[in-house]
């Protein structure tokens, strides 16, 4: 069967992996790319949209697909206005799964944050809260909304935090045992690889947290 998916955030991090992976899988016959700038692939099987995300509504005739991929999230550097921050980790996300139900499309796959959590003090953590929330309020048949630890690997965008965590949560890897492995600094290609394993495979929880990410990866071979 030959299926079409919805990628928002293709320009990102996790979304240029996942992108590549969809790419390169024969059971998709087109990738519709919903974002503001082109990613610059020459695929047949790829289709730009060039919208803008934070009025995605405009695209309801276009946002048809069996699966929908959503991988946008900005950070509090990147975007210190926190109005403009919800409208993009908050709102894009919610205006997709609402869009996801009313053109019937069943499965949803989102990337949201440890720590989400709508009662938190940070609002970082409210924000993707709250997203969980609204998202799951659409009650679209197959959802799950993955919350990945510290994501490993190098980006484009130098964040002297992030890069000082990642050293230290290397160097801690080893004793996050039990309980603890959703701790663990994750590969950003097993974030990309866990997706598009739950839309071939669906699983029967719908809140993934970091060590079930991995889990689910290496269920596939």
């Amino acid at each position: 069967m030959s299926k079409t998916a919805i990628l928002l955030g293709a320009t990102g991090f996790i979304g240029g992996l996942l992108l590549e992976r969809l790419i390169a899988d024969v059971s998709y016959e087109k990738i519709k790319l919903f974002s503001r700038s082109s990613v610059h692939i020459t695929s047949p099987k790829v289709e730009e949209h060039l919208v803008d995300l934070r009025s995605l509504e405009a695209a309801k005739d276009q946002f048809l697909a069996d699966e929908i991929f959503c991988c946008i999230g900005t950070t509090a550097a990147k975007t210190k206005d926190k109005k403009k921050y919800k409208s993009i980790d908050y709102g894009i996300p919610v205006a997709a799964a609402k869009l996801a139900k009313q053109n019937n499309i069943n499965t949803f796959i989102v990337l949201s944050s440890m720590g989400a959590d709508v009662s938190s003090s940070v609002f970082y953590s409210k924000t993707k809260g709250e997203m969980e929330r609204d998202v799951l309020a659409q009650k679209i048949p197959q959802t799950f909304i993955l919350r990945p630890s510290l994501i490993g690997g190098r980006r484009e965008e130098f964040r002297l935090g992030e890069r000082i965590g990642k050293i230290f949560m290397t160097a801690l890897n080893p004793f996050l045992i039990g309980s603890y492995e959703k701790y663990k600094i994750i590969n950003p290609e097993t974030i990309a690889n866990c997706m598009t394993v739950l839309a071939k495979n669906p699983v029967n929880e719908t809140i993934i947290s970091s060590d079930k990410i991995v889990t689910i990866t290496k269920s596939i071979k």
